[in-house]
C-alpha cells in the first residue's frame, strides 16, 4: 500500500469516523483464503437489488432535454436576474420563451 493508504492498526482522529465507529469494527476478522475464493460480486448475488440501484440513480431523463449554449449578455441584465436569487437561468429561459411566443 502507498504511504497514505497504509493499513491502520489503531484509531487516528480526523479521518472521517469516530472512535466509537473504529471500536465497532476493529475486531472484525479478516477473510480466509476459502472465503475469498467463495466471494461473488454483489450484482450476481442480488441481481434485482443491483438493477434497482442502477436504475434508481439520478434524475429521470427529460422528454425534451435542454441544450447548453454559450450566450453573451449585458452585465446589468445578468445582475438583475441574479438579484432574484437561485433559479436565475430558468427565469431567463422563461422570459425568452415568452418573447418568442412559446
Amino acid at each position: 500500500m502507498t504511504e497514505d493508504r497504509k493499513l491502520l492498526t489503531e484509531f487516528q482522529p480526523g479521518r472521517g469516523y469516530s472512535k466509537e465507529d473504529w471500536d465497532e469494527v476493529s475486531d472484525t476478522p479478516e477473510l480466509t483464503e476459502e472465503e475469498m475464493r467463495q466471494a461473488r460480486p454483489f450484482a450476481e448475488v442480488f441481481p434485482q437489488l443491483a438493477e434497482s440501484l442502477k436504475r434508481g440513480r439520478g434524475r429521470p431523463p427529460a422528454e425534451k432535454p435542454k441544450q447548453q449554449v454559450t450566450l453573451r449578455l449585458d452585465a446589468d441584465v445578468i445582475e438583475r436576474f441574479k438579484a432574484g436569487g437561485p433559479g436565475w437561468q430558468s427565469r431567463i429561459n422563461d422570459e425568452l420563451r415568452k418573447s418568442v411566443g412559446l
